[in-house]
């Protein structure tokens, strides 16, 4: 009988495969969720907004509390593709898919600087949020000038950059939406 093998793990074992530092850049995994795994990335900013409007720390009640808690979403997830990318894009190609971290960043833009009014109600704040949930998904998916040339830049550059126009797009709408529907939506 030959003596036992000590226990290894096996190359893809968390423990000793690559995954655990790339799940920054798949936001915890969820761009490994299909589909449309960018839409899955998006949504994290939009829940903390939720979670703090319900706990009486949204934009008009507790704004420094809302926007740092979303500073530092966007920061994390940010940092994430430009320290993570290359290595993302050597594991799964230009602009991955499973790379979700710059949607989290870039939904995060559109949550920022909402008047009060946005979340006067709970009407208006279930309209503010999906508003800008959709609207961050469709700038996102569209890439509107110059967010599709961005993606050429290099590495997690590039991952990330044409994200934060699509966030900045969805701000100038949501602003938009927020200051001149919602009053009529939600009153």
């Amino acid at each position: 009988m030959s003596p036992p093998h000590p226990i290894t793990p096996s190359p893809s074992h968390p423990l000793t495969s690559p995954m655990p530092r790339l799940l920054w850049i798949t936001t915890f995994g969820l761009g490994y969720m299909r589909p449309a795994s960018g839409t899955w990335g998006s949504l994290p900013p939009v829940v903390v907004a939720l979670a703090l409007w319900l706990a009486g720390f949204g934009p008009d009640r507790a704004p420094v509390l809302y926007h740092a808690a979303l500073g530092v979403i966007f920061i994390v997830f940010s940092a994430a593709c430009i320290l993570q990318g290359r290595e993302a894009e050597k594991r799964w190609g230009k602009d991955p898919s499973n790379a979700v971290a710059d949607e989290t960043a870039g939904q995060c833009l559109a949550l920022v600087a909402l008047p009060a009014a946005a979340f006067a109600s709970p009407t208006a704040a279930l309209l503010t949020l999906g508003v800008a949930f959709v609207t961050f998904r469709v700038m996102d998916i569209i890439k509107p000038w110059p967010a599709y040339r961005l993606q050429r830049l290099p590495h997690g550059w590039g991952i990330l950059v044409d994200d934060l126009f699509a966030g900045m797009y969805a701000l100038a709408v949501v602003q938009a939406f927020a200051r001149l529907a919602l009053p009529h939506l939600a009153a």
